[in-house]
């Protein structure tokens, strides 16, 4: 099923690129769009991971570098019947964690310092079998592909905004241009990443046998993404790959668009009840 939406994403996010260079200049221009997207497309499955993993600056790390972390993450790998993941660290203040690879055999875990610094042993096992979950799931090639891709197409339309012509009779071409397709692209992550976060919760739970823990976890990380600024380096591409929205906490409209993930305290009420079922 995964490897179906995978498909179905990278075709619809190619066709959206088409449909921008058609936009922009007609047929040669789509022309142009549609072999940069097949070129995105293998360029997505092979690469998106260490395009994402850059883009925060993450860090690879060992066991002798962080041994909690890794011993955490090779417990529940071991637990899931995993490969083990390469583990990473991303300097940031916000908390988060996010996994990414075009399979197990080349996942990526990566936590943030303000996540480790926040959370007791068990709140971090938990958040750390969420994103195992991801990976024993496969959800992570479809979240990197999108990642990659909608920042390609987001980076396309401003493109094809200034090489359009902003004569008077365009001006609603260049308005669907720079807003219209960068959103539609995360409208299509939406789709995607928000059932992915209920079963991820679930399949975490069961990991770690307290789902209570990652209740706690969430709880935390909820409250400080909804006060502090996102990273420089977040961009709402990437918003869906992370536990948290990294953006819960900006309030403008336009943002409130890209919302990636299921309300916490519905994720919340669903782990809570899974606790009481045993």
């Amino acid at each position: 099923m995964n490897l179906f939406k995978t498909i179905v994403l990278m075709a619809l996010l190619s066709g959206l690129m088409i449909a921008v260079g058609g936009a922009a200049g007609g047929p040669r221009w789509a022309t142009v769009m549609l072999i940069a997207s097949l070129a995105m497309d293998g360029f997505a499955y092979w690469f998106s991971a260490s395009i994402v993993l850059r883009m925060y600056h993450a860090q690879e790390v060992t066991r002798e570098e962080a041994p909690e972390l890794y011993d955490i993450v090779a417990q529940l790998a071991e637990r899931a019947e995993l490969p083990m993941p390469r583990v990473a660290i991303i300097e940031s203040d916000m908390p988060n964690a996010f996994a990414t690879g075009r399979n197990p055999s080349h996942a990526v875990v990566a936590a943030t310092t303000r996540l480790l610094d926040i959370l007791d042993h068990d709140e971090l096992a938990g958040v750390l079998a969420h994103e195992m979950t991801h990976v024993k799931h496969r959800d992570i090639l479809t979240a990197s592909i999108a990642a990659a891709m909608a920042s390609v197409i987001s980076w396309a339309a401003h493109i094809a905004f200034f090489f359009s012509g902003r004569d008077s009779d365009n001006w609603l071409k260049d308005l669907v241009l720079l807003l219209v397709a960068p959103v539609a692209a995360t409208l299509i992550q939406m789709a995607v990443s928000r059932s992915c976060e209920y079963a991820a919760d679930e399949g975490g739970g069961e990991l770690t046998g307290n789902p209570l823990a990652l209740v706690r976890a969430l709880q935390k990380l909820d409250d400080s993404v909804r006060h502090a600024e996102p990273p420089e380096e977040a961009t709402p591409a990437t918003a869906h790959m992370f536990i948290v929205n990294p953006f819960a906490g900006v309030k403008s409209k336009l943002t409130r668009l890209y919302a990636t993930h299921p309300a916490t305290e519905d994720r919340i009420a669903k782990l809570e009840a899974m606790a009481r079922e045993g």
